[in-house]
């Protein structure tokens, strides 16, 4: 379905987005830092011009950046080490064992064995909803989550492929790629928020108590920090979505390299199309997952192909066929 040579370039332009997310992030570190100074500065004005403030704000950057950047490699240090406890947290799985689950538990270890890999964790979220997600930052990190929905709707074959699926994420290192911008973006979010907050709140102190001369450059001021901090914010979200659609059609692709069963990996896209919707997972962790029908303004910000597109990719290239889902009503 893939040659091999397009799955080499998958890989290395992963490894490389991961790179670039690395260096990236500082400069957004950078901007929102300099959003920091400029409120100070808003709020403690004393005299001067805007340029001035805009100065002061520049210079101080020196003074700032060390914490910030103390700060953010603390948080990664930290997410880095703990991410999947936080993961877990944020959508309540928990790790079983070949005891628990065998019949799971033996599906995906004879993936593993087929392809030489290494056996993941193996998680599950007692929920209704169909999904599955894979995360994990090296080996000996990486875990294959599945739902109970899944598990209860799904026949054995199309759990395989999506276990298929899910390791195929790991070999092409999307599961890195994702959850370093995961990491990432979440705390850029945080900041931006917390900064935003922290201007507005001091934009309406400076109109309440601002003294005569001062509160319009303080506006002023507090209005090019918002303007940072959105940019920032923006960018942030900008990374999260610019990760490829095209690592589902990849994982896809592997599944049915794994299993060669195209039928399968099409029959478990359509069930899990039908209730997708993890309640407690926060929208920074959707992208894992194997399908988010979630599409933004105009399917701009989708972090995930359509279902229709990927079923076609399945039959077009995988040899698949394309049945309406058991249960449905064929049309008159």
């Amino acid at each position: 379905m893939t040659p091999s040579t397009g799955l080499r370039t998958h890989i290395w332009n992963n490894n490389l987005k991961s790179l670039a997310l690395l260096a990236g992030f500082p400069v957004l570190l950078v901007l929102l830092a300099f959003a920091g100074s400029v409120l100070f500065n808003a709020v403690a004005l004393e005299a001067g011009t805007i340029a001035d403030a805009l100065s002061r704000s520049a210079r101080a950057l020196p003074a700032i950046l060390p914490f910030a950047l103390a700060g953010a490699g603390l948080w990664f240090v930290i997410a880095w080490f703990g991410h999947q406890a936080m993961i877990d947290a944020m959508t309540g799985a928990r790790a079983v064992s070949r005891t628990g689950e065998p019949e799971l538990y033996n599906l995906l270890e004879n993936l593993c064995i087929s392809r030489g890999l290494a056996m993941p964790h193996l998680r599950i979220i007692e929920t209704k909803a169909r999904n599955a997600y894979a995360s994990g930052l090296r080996e000996g990190q990486y875990s294959v989550t599945v739902t109970r929905g899944l598990l209860e709707s799904l026949e054995r074959d199309e759990i395989e492929a999506v276990l298929a699926h899910e390791l195929s994420h790991i070999r092409h290192n999307d599961v890195r790629l994702l959850v370093i911008s995961v990491i990432f973006v979440g705390i850029i979010s945080v900041v931006a928020e917390i900064l935003a907050r922290g201007l507005l709140r001091g934009s309406l102190s400076r109109v309440g108590g601002a003294r005569r001369g001062r509160g319009g450059n303080a506006a002023v001021l507090i209005l090019i920090g918002l303007a940072i901090v959105a940019l920032a914010y923006v960018l942030a979200i900008v990374i999260r979505f610019a990760l490829s659609r095209r690592r589902e059609f990849m994982a896809d692709a592997g599944a049915v390299e794994l299993t060669k069963n195209p039928d399968a990996m099409i029959r478990a896209l359509q069930k899990i199309s039908a209730a997708p919707e993890i309640a407690k997972a926060p929208k920074e962790l959707r992208a894992m997952f194997l399908y988010d029908r979630e599409t933004g303004f105009a399917g701009l910000m989708a972090t995930h192909p359509p279902i229709e597109a990927r079923i076609e990719a399945l039959v077009r290239y995988g040899g698949g066929r394309a049945e309406p889902p058991s249960g449905s009503v064929p049309a008159v």
